[in-house]
């Protein structure tokens, strides 16, 4: 298991469109994978629970990823949130 605190840096934080990018990206991995944020965690492969954090930017959270590619899922995370990776859909 892997646990990462990451800060979010995408400029409008976690609205609809970044919330339904970062569940397309945690689904692609075989991991389980969680984000834990203001007393909450949740699948992060769950597009309701991840819409239910209502993250802003600088906020901090937390990648939980337990799995065979649980490090290839949290480096993906960490990009994603750092604003440094986009998702392709």
């Amino acid at each position: 298991m892997i646990t990462k605190s990451i800060e979010v840096k995408l400029p409008n934080g976690l609205e609809a469109r970044p919330v339904a990018e970062l569940v397309q990206l945690a689904s692609k991995y075989d991991s389980t994978v969680h984000i834990e944020a203001q007393s909450k965690k949740v699948n992060a492969k769950s597009i309701m629970g991840m819409m239910t954090l209502n993250l802003s930017s600088g906020e901090q959270v937390t990648v939980i990823a337990e799995g065979s590619d649980e490090e290839a899922v949290v480096a993906d995370m960490e990009s994603y949130l750092l604003g440094e990776k986009t998702v392709k859909a």
